[in-house]
């Protein structure tokens, strides 16, 4: 029995929390707000993100992130965006960390693991990425993720601790491959979201998952992934869930904006929690400095940043001129 500590006791936080109790281990499940905390004490349930799960005896949630010191396997289950600042109260720990969160940090540009060795050189960072809804998760529904470490035997270690009869965690040493698999699947599926609120047709919706991977794979691999990771789970399986499915924050927001939801209305009522709104822009900035091209993620940029319409952003893509080749 190994001692697992969760940092953010959101819908994904608390799914994993489940996961890691049912393989067998003792949970700290830390959370910033601690009337979040007695509810779930009190409860037993985290009402206010994952409604309708039991949380058994093994996770023990706090406010105190001393408590995650002493843990085997640290996992990070905040918004990217936020990474920086949940990490500054955390005290130096000796296990390895496992990010659990995609994205790009907008300000730096930088990978959630390049985050966190910025702020703790010394630290043995890896990332838990791929298709799956925290919901479905938490029943207990089979579910198959990518996880990487720079050091496979270290991936492997982290994937035994959690592996379940139900729950698959695939090593991998490609951490760039899966950081930037989960994180950029966000921006193409915001553009899946208007194809289907624009009611454009699946095959449209087909043809931009198709070259939405594509320019995927161009980034990962001009900054030192595998194109083989992109794939897997953490790229093709997670794009396939959330470009296909209104359940994702990223689809619906695109979605509602498709079917003419004001910008500043979405943006207002929470599009923070849509990753894609921000790594659409990081993306960009990583590829103007490689020198590539991303005429679908660079459309999504301008749309939500407001500085182009859909109809006029579609027009464009429609526009560009056939390659010599696929």
């Amino acid at each position: 029995m190994a001692r697992i500590g969760i940092l953010g006791a959101g819908a994904w936080g608390t799914a994993l929390a489940l996961v890691a109790a049912r393989a067998g281990h003792r949970v700290v499940l830390v959370a910033r707000d601690p009337a979040l905390v007695e509810e779930i004490r009190s409860t037993r349930e985290n009402r206010r993100h994952l409604p309708g799960h039991r949380l058994p005896e093994a996770i023990a949630p706090d406010t105190d992130p001393a408590f995650l010191a002493d843990t085997d396997l640290l996992l990070v289950a905040v918004p990217t965006q936020a990474l920086r600042s949940a990490l500054a109260p955390l005290p130096e720990a000796g296990c390895p960390l496992l990010l659990c969160c995609k994205g790009v940090e907008l300000a730096s540009g930088l990978r959630p693991s390049e985050v966190v060795r910025a702020l703790r050189p010394g630290a043995e960072v890896g990332a838990l990425s791929g298709p799956s809804f925290a919901a479905e998760v938490a029943r207990g529904l089979p579910t198959a993720v990518s996880l990487a470490f720079p050091s496979l035997e270290r991936a492997r270690a982290a994937a035994a601790l959690l592996a379940g009869p139900v729950f698959r965690p695939y090593p991998t040493d490609d951490l760039v491959g899966v950081e930037l698999g989960g994180a950029l699947k966000n921006v193409v599926a915001i553009a899946a979201g208007i194809v289907m609120g624009r009611g454009l047709g699946e095959n449209a919706r087909a043809a931009l998952i198709t070259r939405g991977l594509s320019e995927m794979a161009r980034l990962v691999e001009a900054l030192g992934g595998r194109r083989t990771t992109l794939m897997g789970l953490s790229g093709l399986g997670d794009l396939v869930l959330s470009a296909t499915s209104p359940t994702s924050r990223n689809t619906s927001f695109g979605l509602a904006l498709g079917r003419g939801r004001p910008l500043g209305e979405l943006l207002g009522a929470g599009a923070a929690l849509a990753e894609g709104t921000f790594t659409a822009s990081a993306a960009c900035t990583l590829a103007a400095r490689l020198g590539l091209e991303l005429p679908i993620t660079d459309a999504v940029r301008r749309v939500v940043s407001g500085e182009t319409s859909i109809d006029a952003a579609i027009e464009e893509l429609l526009a560009r001129p056939l390659p010599e080749s696929e």
